[in-house]
C-alpha cells in the first residue's frame, strides 16, 4: 500500500495510471486482483487524474445533517461545473482547466466538526459556503500570482 501511495504522490495529477499499476504488480510479483482491490477499496487512491487542488466534501451522516449537500452544490456552481449530480453517487469531477477536483467521501471521521471538507489534504471544520468561497478565492488568487511570475520569468528569459 505504501508503494502505491508514494507512486501516486509522484504523479503530477495525483493518480495511478493503469500502466503504472501494471508495472507495480508485475515487478512485485503480486496478482493484479490484489492490487486493484486495494486501489478500488481505499478512497484516497485515484484511477483518474485530479486537478491541481482537491476539494473533498464529507457526505457522512453528521455532515449530511449539517447540510454538506449545500456545500457540494455551492462548489459545483461556484466553479462553473456543468455536470449533473446524482444524489446517490460518489462525486469526482475535475474542472476543464484542471485547477480543481471536487469529490465526495463517505466519512472523514470528524463528525464533531461537521460539516467538514478537506482542501489539498487539510481538514476544514464547521464549513459553510462563505468560508468555502474564501478558500477557493485564495487559491485562485495564488494561482494568478504564480502565472504572473512565470510569465515575468519567461519574458526575462526571452530577453536574454
Amino acid at each position: 500500500m505504501l508503494i502505491l501511495e508514494n507512486v501516486q504522490k509522484l504523479n503530477q495529477y495525483n493518480y495511478l495510471p493503469m500502466n503504472t499499476i501494471k508495472y507495480i504488480y508485475e515487478n512485485l510479483g503480486i496478482h493484479s486482483a490484489k492490487v486493484f482491490s486495494v486501489v478500488s477499496f481505499f478512497s484516497f487512491f485515484n484511477l483518474i487524474p485530479e486537478g491541481e487542488h482537491c476539494i473533498t466534501i464529507c457526505r457522512g451522516t453528521a455532515c449530511h445533517t449539517k447540510r454538506s449537500r449545500i456545500l457540494l452544490d455551492y462548489v459545483i456552481d461556484y466553479l462553473n461545473i456543468e455536470e449533473e449530480l446524482n444524489e446517490n453517487e460518489k462525486v469526482f469531477i475535475t474542472t476543464p482547466d484542471r485547477m480543481f477536483t471536487v469529490r465526495t467521501i463517505a466519512c472523514f471521521g470528524q463528525c464533531a466538526l461537521s460539516p467538514v471538507i478537506e482542501l489539498d489534504g487539510e481538514i476544514h471544520a464547521h464549513m459553510n459556503t462563505e468560508k468555502l468561497r474564501v478558500l477557493i478565492d485564495k487559491i485562485k488568487e495564488e494561482e494568478k500570482k504564480k502565472k504572473k511570475e512565470m510569465k515575468k520569468k519567461e519574458m526575462i528569459s526571452d530577453a536574454n
